[in-house]
Protein backbone atom coordinates (compact mmCIF):
# COMPACT_ATOMS: atom_id res chain seq x y z
CA UNK A 1 0.00 0.00 0.00
CA UNK A 2 1.05 3.40 -0.51
CA UNK A 3 2.95 5.04 1.71
CA UNK A 4 4.61 9.10 2.76
CA UNK A 5 8.19 9.67 2.97
CA UNK A 6 8.46 12.84 3.58
CA UNK A 7 -16.57 24.91 -21.52
CA UNK A 8 -14.83 23.37 -24.90
CA UNK A 9 -11.36 24.89 -25.03
CA UNK A 10 -12.18 28.37 -26.60
CA UNK A 11 -8.65 28.66 -28.34
CA UNK A 12 -7.93 24.73 -29.70
CA UNK A 13 -5.02 26.75 -32.16
CA UNK A 14 -3.68 28.67 -29.34
CA UNK A 15 -3.04 25.77 -27.10
CA UNK A 16 -1.80 23.15 -30.66
CA UNK A 17 0.38 26.68 -31.53
CA UNK A 18 1.31 26.74 -27.61
CA UNK A 19 2.20 22.78 -27.75
CA UNK A 20 4.23 22.96 -31.14
CA UNK A 21 6.44 25.12 -29.09
CA UNK A 22 6.18 22.64 -25.73
CA UNK A 23 6.93 20.05 -28.38
CA UNK A 24 10.63 21.64 -28.54
CA UNK A 25 10.93 18.88 -26.12
CA UNK A 26 13.61 20.22 -23.94
CA UNK A 27 10.52 22.16 -22.32
CA UNK A 28 10.63 23.13 -18.56
CA UNK A 29 8.21 25.12 -17.21
CA UNK A 30 8.69 27.03 -14.24
CA UNK A 31 8.93 25.70 -10.64
CA UNK A 32 5.19 26.95 -10.01
CA UNK A 33 2.28 26.64 -12.41
CA UNK A 34 1.85 29.75 -14.61
CA UNK A 35 -2.24 29.26 -14.28
CA UNK A 36 -4.64 30.36 -11.64
CA UNK A 37 -5.84 26.51 -9.28
CA UNK A 38 -8.45 24.77 -10.84
CA UNK A 39 -12.16 25.29 -9.10
CA UNK A 40 -12.24 21.44 -7.59
CA UNK A 41 -15.96 20.14 -7.14
CA UNK A 42 -15.56 18.91 -3.56
CA UNK A 43 -18.83 19.29 -2.37
CA UNK A 44 -20.72 15.74 -2.56
CA UNK A 45 -19.94 12.54 -1.27
CA UNK A 46 -17.71 11.53 -4.25
CA UNK A 47 -15.12 13.06 -5.51
CA UNK A 48 -14.08 13.33 -9.74
CA UNK A 49 -11.57 12.44 -11.73
CA UNK A 50 -11.26 12.67 -15.54
CA UNK A 51 -9.73 9.33 -17.56
CA UNK A 52 -8.95 10.85 -21.23
CA UNK A 53 -7.47 7.74 -23.59
CA UNK A 54 -7.91 7.23 -26.97
CA UNK A 55 -11.36 4.68 -27.49
CA UNK A 56 -11.18 5.24 -31.14
CA UNK A 57 -8.30 5.08 -33.59
CA UNK A 58 -4.88 4.08 -34.43
CA UNK A 59 -4.52 4.19 -30.70
CA UNK A 60 -7.48 1.83 -29.38
CA UNK A 61 -4.87 -0.79 -29.79
CA UNK A 62 -3.32 0.52 -27.02
CA UNK A 63 -5.09 2.75 -24.89
CA UNK A 64 -8.38 0.82 -23.76
CA UNK A 65 -6.93 -1.26 -21.75
CA UNK A 66 -5.04 1.94 -19.99
CA UNK A 67 -8.64 3.45 -18.95
CA UNK A 68 -9.19 -0.92 -18.05
CA UNK A 69 -6.62 -0.14 -15.78
CA UNK A 70 -7.44 2.58 -14.15
CA UNK A 71 -10.98 2.09 -13.45
CA UNK A 72 -9.84 -1.27 -11.88
CA UNK A 73 -7.47 0.85 -9.82
CA UNK A 74 -10.76 3.38 -8.69
CA UNK A 75 -12.74 0.22 -7.42
CA UNK A 76 -9.75 -1.21 -5.43
CA UNK A 77 -9.36 2.29 -3.96
CA UNK A 78 -13.28 2.54 -3.52
CA UNK A 79 -13.46 -0.22 -1.89
CA UNK A 80 -11.31 0.72 0.37
CA UNK A 81 -12.85 3.74 1.65
CA UNK A 82 -12.33 6.24 -0.75
CA UNK A 83 -10.06 9.00 -0.70
CA UNK A 84 -10.24 11.20 2.76
CA UNK A 85 -13.58 9.47 2.96
CA UNK A 86 -15.31 10.64 -0.46
CA UNK A 87 -15.69 7.71 -3.37
CA UNK A 88 -14.10 8.48 -6.85
CA UNK A 89 -16.42 9.07 -9.95
CA UNK A 90 -14.28 8.28 -13.22
CA UNK A 91 -15.80 10.55 -15.98
CA UNK A 92 -13.96 8.85 -19.07
CA UNK A 93 -13.17 10.74 -22.16
CA UNK A 94 -12.26 9.67 -25.90
CA UNK A 95 -9.38 11.50 -26.95
CA UNK A 96 -9.83 9.40 -30.71
CA UNK A 97 -6.12 9.56 -31.53
CA UNK A 98 -6.83 12.95 -32.34
CA UNK A 99 -4.59 15.65 -30.50
CA UNK A 100 -7.38 18.74 -30.54
CA UNK A 101 -9.58 16.45 -29.54
CA UNK A 102 -7.15 15.74 -26.47
CA UNK A 103 -7.23 19.61 -25.71
CA UNK A 104 -10.55 19.88 -26.28
CA UNK A 105 -11.44 16.62 -23.81
CA UNK A 106 -9.14 18.05 -21.04
CA UNK A 107 -10.74 21.67 -21.32
CA UNK A 108 -13.81 19.87 -20.39
CA UNK A 109 -12.61 17.85 -17.91
CA UNK A 110 -11.12 20.44 -15.58
CA UNK A 111 -13.94 23.37 -17.17
CA UNK A 112 -17.11 21.40 -16.80
CA UNK A 113 -16.17 18.37 -14.63
CA UNK A 114 -14.36 20.34 -12.41
CA UNK A 115 -12.38 17.26 -11.12
CA UNK A 116 -9.57 16.77 -9.19
CA UNK A 117 -6.82 15.33 -11.17
CA UNK A 118 -6.64 13.36 -15.07
CA UNK A 119 -4.78 10.01 -15.74
CA UNK A 120 -4.74 9.51 -19.41
CA UNK A 121 -2.96 10.07 -22.82
CA UNK A 122 -0.36 8.16 -24.61
CA UNK A 123 1.32 9.79 -27.20
CA UNK A 124 3.77 12.56 -26.37
CA UNK A 125 1.89 14.13 -29.17
CA UNK A 126 -1.26 14.13 -27.26
CA UNK A 127 0.79 14.81 -24.06
CA UNK A 128 2.38 18.30 -25.48
CA UNK A 129 -1.22 18.89 -26.90
CA UNK A 130 -2.49 19.27 -24.03
CA UNK A 131 0.25 20.19 -21.22
CA UNK A 132 -0.93 23.91 -22.04
CA UNK A 133 -4.27 23.46 -20.98
CA UNK A 134 -3.13 21.97 -17.63
CA UNK A 135 -0.89 24.67 -16.75
CA UNK A 136 -2.61 27.56 -17.96
CA UNK A 137 -6.13 26.00 -15.47
CA UNK A 138 -3.68 24.81 -12.50
CA UNK A 139 -4.69 21.29 -12.66
CA UNK A 140 -2.70 18.00 -12.77
CA UNK A 141 -2.16 15.11 -15.03
CA UNK A 142 -1.01 12.00 -14.31
CA UNK A 143 0.88 10.98 -17.54
CA UNK A 144 1.64 6.78 -17.42
CA UNK A 145 3.22 5.95 -21.09
CA UNK A 146 7.13 6.00 -21.25
CA UNK A 147 8.21 8.79 -23.16
CA UNK A 148 11.30 10.55 -24.85
CA UNK A 149 12.00 12.50 -22.07
CA UNK A 150 13.25 16.54 -21.74
CA UNK A 151 10.46 17.38 -20.45
CA UNK A 152 9.18 18.72 -16.77
CA UNK A 153 6.00 20.21 -15.85
CA UNK A 154 4.64 20.99 -11.94
CA UNK A 155 1.30 20.38 -13.74
CA UNK A 156 1.92 16.96 -15.21
CA UNK A 157 3.31 13.63 -12.84
CA UNK A 158 5.27 11.19 -15.47
CA UNK A 159 4.84 7.43 -13.95
CA UNK A 160 6.16 5.95 -16.83
CA UNK A 161 9.50 5.53 -17.86
CA UNK A 162 12.19 8.48 -18.76
CA UNK A 163 15.10 8.28 -21.12
CA UNK A 164 17.05 6.85 -18.73
CA UNK A 165 15.05 4.17 -17.42
CA UNK A 166 14.02 2.73 -20.73
CA UNK A 167 16.00 4.03 -23.99
CA UNK A 168 19.45 3.98 -22.54
CA UNK A 169 19.22 0.68 -20.58
CA UNK A 170 18.13 -0.68 -24.35
CA UNK A 171 20.95 0.84 -25.73
CA UNK A 172 23.18 -0.88 -22.90
CA UNK A 173 21.86 -4.30 -23.29
CA UNK A 174 22.30 -4.11 -26.84
CA UNK A 175 25.87 -3.04 -26.70
CA UNK A 176 26.54 -5.85 -24.39
CA UNK A 177 25.40 -8.40 -26.45
CA UNK A 178 27.31 -7.35 -29.34
CA UNK A 179 25.57 -4.63 -31.24
CA UNK A 180 27.15 -3.09 -33.62
CA UNK A 181 25.06 -1.38 -35.64
CA UNK A 182 21.78 0.18 -35.44
CA UNK A 183 18.45 0.95 -38.12
CA UNK A 184 16.10 3.04 -36.54
CA UNK A 185 12.46 3.01 -37.51
CA UNK A 186 9.74 5.12 -35.87
CA UNK A 187 6.14 7.14 -35.80
CA UNK A 188 6.60 10.95 -37.32
CA UNK A 189 6.30 12.77 -34.12
CA UNK A 190 7.71 13.66 -30.87
CA UNK A 191 8.85 10.99 -29.25
CA UNK A 192 10.21 8.61 -31.80
CA UNK A 193 12.14 11.89 -33.45
CA UNK A 194 13.61 12.98 -30.04
CA UNK A 195 14.43 9.25 -28.64
CA UNK A 196 16.14 8.70 -31.85
CA UNK A 197 18.50 12.03 -31.31
CA UNK A 198 19.17 11.10 -27.84
CA UNK A 199 20.05 7.34 -29.73
CA UNK A 200 22.14 9.70 -31.99
CA UNK A 201 24.06 10.61 -29.72
CA UNK A 202 24.54 7.03 -27.60
CA UNK A 203 25.85 5.86 -31.05
CA UNK A 204 28.39 8.53 -31.67
CA UNK A 205 29.45 8.45 -28.47
CA UNK A 206 30.14 4.16 -28.04
CA UNK A 207 30.81 3.99 -31.69
CA UNK A 208 27.76 2.40 -32.62
CA UNK A 209 26.86 2.94 -36.96
CA UNK A 210 23.41 4.29 -37.31
CA UNK A 211 22.65 2.55 -41.08
CA UNK A 212 19.55 4.10 -41.58
CA UNK A 213 16.42 6.18 -39.59
CA UNK A 214 12.91 6.02 -41.20
CA UNK A 215 9.55 7.32 -40.01
CA UNK A 216 6.31 6.61 -40.97
CA UNK A 217 2.82 8.85 -40.39
CA UNK A 218 1.69 7.37 -37.11
CA UNK A 219 -1.54 4.74 -38.16
CA UNK A 220 0.07 3.91 -41.67
CA UNK A 221 0.23 0.42 -43.01
CA UNK A 222 2.70 0.86 -45.67
CA UNK A 223 6.29 -0.38 -44.47
CA UNK A 224 7.43 -2.99 -47.53
CA UNK A 225 9.44 -0.12 -48.62
CA UNK A 226 11.05 0.70 -45.27
CA UNK A 227 10.74 -3.48 -44.46
CA UNK A 228 13.08 -3.74 -47.76
CA UNK A 229 15.06 -1.22 -46.63
CA UNK A 230 16.05 -2.27 -42.97
CA UNK A 231 16.73 -5.91 -44.81
CA UNK A 232 18.96 -4.56 -47.14
CA UNK A 233 20.79 -2.44 -44.85
CA UNK A 234 23.00 -5.87 -43.32
CA UNK A 235 22.33 -4.01 -39.39
CA UNK A 236 23.03 -6.38 -36.97
CA UNK A 237 19.71 -4.72 -34.90
CA UNK A 238 16.61 -2.67 -35.51
CA UNK A 239 15.99 -0.13 -32.81
CA UNK A 240 11.41 0.61 -33.17
CA UNK A 241 10.12 3.70 -32.25
CA UNK A 242 6.77 2.77 -33.82
CA UNK A 243 3.31 3.61 -31.98
CA UNK A 244 0.23 1.96 -32.08
CA UNK A 245 -1.04 0.08 -34.91
CA UNK A 246 1.74 0.85 -37.18
CA UNK A 247 3.62 -2.15 -35.31
CA UNK A 248 1.22 -4.39 -36.83
CA UNK A 249 1.91 -4.00 -40.51
CA UNK A 250 5.45 -2.84 -40.00
CA UNK A 251 6.35 -6.67 -38.23
CA UNK A 252 4.72 -8.48 -41.21
CA UNK A 253 6.47 -6.76 -43.53
CA UNK A 254 9.93 -7.41 -41.33
CA UNK A 255 8.81 -10.80 -41.59
CA UNK A 256 7.80 -10.87 -45.12
CA UNK A 257 11.34 -9.75 -46.28
CA UNK A 258 12.72 -12.81 -44.55
CA UNK A 259 14.15 -11.13 -41.30
CA UNK A 260 13.86 -13.20 -38.32
CA UNK A 261 14.79 -12.44 -34.15
CA UNK A 262 17.85 -14.79 -34.97
CA UNK A 263 18.67 -12.51 -37.93
CA UNK A 264 18.42 -9.50 -37.12
CA UNK A 265 16.26 -8.58 -33.71
CA UNK A 266 14.30 -5.70 -33.30
CA UNK A 267 14.34 -3.50 -29.78
CA UNK A 268 10.65 -2.16 -29.59
CA UNK A 269 9.48 0.25 -26.47
CA UNK A 270 6.02 0.52 -27.43
CA UNK A 271 5.02 -2.72 -27.79
CA UNK A 272 3.51 -4.26 -24.63
CA UNK A 273 1.34 -7.59 -24.23
CA UNK A 274 -1.60 -6.18 -25.82
CA UNK A 275 -0.04 -5.38 -29.20
CA UNK A 276 1.48 -8.41 -29.16
CA UNK A 277 -1.83 -9.36 -29.28
CA UNK A 278 -2.54 -7.53 -32.26
CA UNK A 279 0.12 -8.38 -34.20
CA UNK A 280 0.57 -12.24 -33.29
CA UNK A 281 2.86 -14.10 -30.91
CA UNK A 282 4.07 -15.96 -33.66
CA UNK A 283 5.03 -13.10 -36.15
CA UNK A 284 7.05 -11.36 -32.69
CA UNK A 285 8.28 -14.62 -31.10
CA UNK A 286 12.15 -13.66 -30.03
CA UNK A 287 11.51 -10.12 -30.12
CA UNK A 288 13.33 -7.79 -27.74
CA UNK A 289 11.38 -5.08 -25.09
CA UNK A 290 12.42 -2.84 -23.14
CA UNK A 291 9.55 -1.65 -20.27
CA UNK A 292 9.41 -1.69 -16.32
CA UNK A 293 7.27 -4.48 -15.55
CA UNK A 294 5.79 -7.49 -17.94
CA UNK A 295 2.61 -9.59 -16.69
CA UNK A 296 5.31 -12.15 -15.45
CA UNK A 297 7.35 -9.75 -13.20
CA UNK A 298 7.48 -11.69 -9.77
CA UNK A 299 6.15 -10.20 -6.66
CA UNK A 300 2.54 -10.63 -4.46
CA UNK A 301 1.78 -7.37 -5.87
CA UNK A 302 1.65 -8.39 -9.12
CA UNK A 303 0.14 -11.32 -8.82
CA UNK A 304 -2.87 -9.65 -7.12
CA UNK A 305 -2.97 -7.35 -9.82
CA UNK A 306 -2.85 -9.70 -12.85
CA UNK A 307 -5.77 -11.97 -11.15
CA UNK A 308 -7.81 -9.08 -10.02
CA UNK A 309 -7.48 -7.66 -14.12
CA UNK A 310 -8.59 -10.81 -15.64
CA UNK A 311 -11.27 -11.38 -13.10
CA UNK A 312 -12.70 -7.98 -14.09
CA UNK A 313 -11.80 -7.93 -17.72
CA UNK A 314 -11.35 -11.85 -18.49
CA UNK A 315 -8.57 -14.71 -17.82
CA UNK A 316 -7.54 -14.19 -21.55
CA UNK A 317 -6.44 -10.57 -20.78
CA UNK A 318 -3.03 -9.39 -20.56
CA UNK A 319 -1.03 -7.17 -18.19
CA UNK A 320 1.46 -4.73 -19.71
CA UNK A 321 3.29 -1.70 -18.48
CA UNK A 322 1.16 0.96 -19.66
CA UNK A 323 -1.83 -0.59 -18.09
CA UNK A 324 0.11 -1.11 -14.65
CA UNK A 325 1.84 2.60 -14.31
CA UNK A 326 -1.64 4.16 -15.19
CA UNK A 327 -3.13 1.75 -12.27
CA UNK A 328 0.22 2.78 -10.03
CA UNK A 329 -0.19 6.61 -10.89
CA UNK A 330 -4.17 6.31 -9.12
CA UNK A 331 -2.64 4.79 -6.00
CA UNK A 332 -0.22 7.12 -5.99
CA UNK A 333 -2.84 10.09 -6.46
CA UNK A 334 -4.63 8.87 -3.69
CA UNK A 335 -1.61 8.41 -1.33
CA UNK A 336 -0.45 11.90 -2.10
CA UNK A 337 -4.20 12.87 -1.10
CA UNK A 338 -4.09 11.79 2.01
CA UNK A 339 -1.10 12.88 3.31
CA UNK A 340 -1.23 16.35 1.79
CA UNK A 341 -4.81 16.45 3.52
CA UNK A 342 -6.81 17.59 0.59
CA UNK A 343 -7.65 17.35 -3.04
CA UNK A 344 -5.52 21.25 -3.97
CA UNK A 345 -3.21 20.77 -6.82
CA UNK A 346 -0.37 22.87 -4.66
CA UNK A 347 -1.40 20.88 -1.27
CA UNK A 348 -0.87 17.30 -3.42
CA UNK A 349 2.20 18.65 -5.05
CA UNK A 350 3.94 19.49 -2.37
CA UNK A 351 3.06 16.22 -0.09
CA UNK A 352 4.08 14.02 -3.23
CA UNK A 353 7.85 13.76 -2.75
CA UNK A 354 8.91 10.16 -1.23
CA UNK A 355 5.34 8.70 -1.73
CA UNK A 356 6.06 5.18 -2.37
CA UNK A 357 3.93 2.22 -3.64
CA UNK A 358 4.16 -1.46 -3.62
CA UNK A 359 3.28 -1.19 -7.38
CA UNK A 360 2.84 -4.23 -9.58
CA UNK A 361 6.51 -3.39 -11.00
CA UNK A 362 7.82 -3.45 -7.68
CA UNK A 363 8.34 -0.54 -5.06
CA UNK A 364 8.01 3.02 -7.06
CA UNK A 365 8.90 6.17 -4.99
CA UNK A 366 7.84 9.65 -6.51
CA UNK A 367 10.83 11.85 -7.15
CA UNK A 368 9.35 15.31 -6.26
CA UNK A 369 11.81 17.56 -7.91
CA UNK A 370 10.97 15.99 -11.19
CA UNK A 371 7.61 14.56 -10.57
CA UNK A 372 8.35 11.42 -12.36
CA UNK A 373 9.26 8.09 -10.53
CA UNK A 374 12.39 5.85 -9.41
CA UNK A 375 11.61 2.77 -11.84
CA UNK A 376 13.29 -0.66 -12.25
CA UNK A 377 14.19 -0.74 -16.05
CA UNK A 378 13.83 -4.19 -17.08
CA UNK A 379 14.62 -5.89 -20.92
CA UNK A 380 12.31 -9.07 -22.19
CA UNK A 381 11.76 -11.37 -25.23
CA UNK A 382 8.57 -12.08 -26.30
CA UNK A 383 7.28 -15.72 -26.10
CA UNK A 384 5.20 -18.06 -28.31
CA UNK A 385 2.59 -17.75 -25.83
CA UNK A 386 3.06 -14.05 -26.25
CA UNK A 387 4.13 -13.06 -22.65
CA UNK A 388 7.51 -11.35 -22.05
CA UNK A 389 9.67 -12.52 -20.35
CA UNK A 390 12.64 -10.84 -18.28
CA UNK A 391 16.04 -11.05 -19.97
CA UNK A 392 17.63 -8.25 -17.65
CA UNK A 393 17.05 -5.74 -15.06
CA UNK A 394 18.83 -2.94 -13.42
CA UNK A 395 20.12 -3.76 -9.76
CA UNK A 396 17.11 -1.57 -8.45
CA UNK A 397 14.83 1.35 -9.17
CA UNK A 398 16.64 4.11 -10.87
CA UNK A 399 16.42 7.83 -10.03
CA UNK A 400 14.42 9.72 -13.03
CA UNK A 401 17.20 11.87 -15.08
CA UNK A 402 14.68 13.22 -17.64
CA UNK A 403 17.14 16.04 -18.72
CA UNK A 404 19.84 13.29 -19.04
CA UNK A 405 22.08 15.27 -16.95
CA UNK A 406 24.93 12.54 -15.77
CA UNK A 407 25.28 11.78 -19.31
CA UNK A 408 28.22 14.07 -20.84
CA UNK A 409 27.61 12.96 -24.09
CA UNK A 410 24.08 14.02 -23.64
CA UNK A 411 24.62 17.83 -23.32
CA UNK A 412 23.01 19.65 -25.60
CA UNK A 413 20.25 17.71 -26.50
CA UNK A 414 17.27 19.24 -25.12
CA UNK A 415 18.29 22.84 -26.92
CA UNK A 416 18.84 20.72 -29.75
CA UNK A 417 15.57 19.26 -29.95
CA UNK A 418 14.23 22.55 -28.96
CA UNK A 419 15.83 24.29 -32.34
CA UNK A 420 14.42 21.59 -34.45
CA UNK A 421 10.96 21.74 -33.60
CA UNK A 422 10.30 25.54 -33.68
Amino acid sequence: MPRARGTRYTAIALAFATAVALSACGARTDEESSGSAAEIDTSGDTIKVGLLNSLSGTMAISEVTVRDALLLAIDEINAAGGVLGKQIEPISEDGASDWPTFAEKSEKLIQQDHVAAVFGCWTSASRKAVLPVFEQNGSLLFYPVQYEGLEQSPNIFYTGATTNQQIIPALDYLREEGVESLYLVGSDYVFPRTANRVINAYAEEYGIEIVGEDYAPLGSTEFSTIANKVEASGADAVFNTLNGDSNVSFFREYEASGLTAESMPVMSVSIAEEEVRGIGAETLEGQLTSWNYYQTTEGEANDRFVAAYQERYGADKPTSDPMEAAYTSVHLWAAMVEAAGSFEVEDVRAAADGITFDAPEGEVTVDGETQHLYKTSRIGRIGADGLITEVWSSEGPIRPDPFLREYDWAEGLAEAAAAENE
